[in-house]
């Protein structure tokens, strides 16, 4: 019998054309200072993952549970502090560089040998500080749909209101109608998965998000201010001595502007651009895993 967490993994291989058995998938923890926990999913053998994916926020680990069973290689997929299966941060700061600190610590642990390093939206501004502290951990660098100059008021402004906008639902479509309007995905049956995997019943029989930003008065971003937060990002990539790849989303968050201004940071950099939206690793699970097969390890 599968366990309830892991439900959704036979219709997900069904979904990428997985022929295969379903790998091997068990739930991991490390302690990271605080008395947290930093939990996540292991795929795989145990011993040298040679993928970590890292989430983007109001997501979990599980969001790449079809992208990681199309690309069929050992992986972890970590649930971010305050998101998934990970305890909140006291303070409810979630800005990259507190993220960072708890994710270098995991990869110490669980990934010995170099790996492919790849982080969504908050994710990748995390994975790039995480590459930056860990070089010798980080074989190449994938950055998806993200780049330090996106403007959590502008660029970003739809996701933060699809996140804090509304705190409780009275169904599962309620909230994937939500995602739909807000261009979150398109996919009713992959946004239905997505929502059971984040949310919980309240008692009075409502849903909420599990994830601790959708509980916040807004999203941690630094000084309301300042238009570019994360624009002392650029730096940390800039000092990085391995392959850096960005992974845009024909309709995601970075545009022509954002792309341009990539470009002219990392010049040595390549850039990729997938049709579909913001949340490529859940609506284009297999075309993410064929660009990302030939930037692992293994390829290398």
């Amino acid at each position: 019998m599968i366990d309830d967490e892991f439900r959704f993994l036979p219709s997900d291989a069904q979904r990428v054309g997985r022929t295969t058995p379903l790998p091997a998938v068990e739930r991991i923890s490390t302690p990271v200072g605080d008395g947290r926990l930093l939990s996540g999913l292991r795929f795989g053998a145990p011993d040298a993952p040679r993928f970590v994916m890292l989430h983007g926020a109001g997501l979990n680990a599980h969001s790449f549970d079809p992208a990681l069973l199309a690309l069929d290689q050992p992986a972890l997929s970590l649930d971010l502090p305050g998101h998934g299966r990970s305890d909140w941060r006291a303070d409810a700061d979630y800005r990259p560089d507190h993220l960072a600190a708890d994710v270098a610590t995991a990869l110490e642990q669980f990934a010995p040998d170099p790996v492919t390093l790849v982080g969504h939206s908050l994710g990748g501004l995390t994975a790039a500080l995480v590459a930056s502290a860990l070089p010798d951990l980080v074989h190449h660098l994938a950055i998806v749909d993200i780049t330090p100059g996106i403007s959590p008021q502008g660029d970003a402004g739809s996701v933060t209101e699809f996140i804090t906008g509304q705190r409780d639902f009275g169904s599962v479509d309620e909230i994937v109608d939500r995602a739909i309007r807000f261009g979150i995905g398109s996919d009713r049956a992959s946004l239905t998965r997505g929502v059971a995997l984040n949310t919980r019943h309240r008692p009075d029989g409502r849903l909420e998000w599990t994830h601790h930003l959708a509980h916040l008065d807004r999203l941690p971003a630094g000084d309301p201010a300042d238009p570019q937060p994360y624009a002392p990002i650029w730096a940390s990539l800039q000092s990085l001595d391995i392959p850096v790849t960005l992974i845009r989303a024909e309709s995601g968050m970075v545009s022509e502007p954002l792309a341009a201004e990539w470009r002219e940071h990392l010049p040595g950099s390549s850039i990729i651009t997938l049709a579909g939206p913001h949340n490529l690793h859940e609506a284009a699970p297999r075309e993410l895993a064929a660009v990302l097969r030939d930037l692992g390890p293994a390829a290398g």
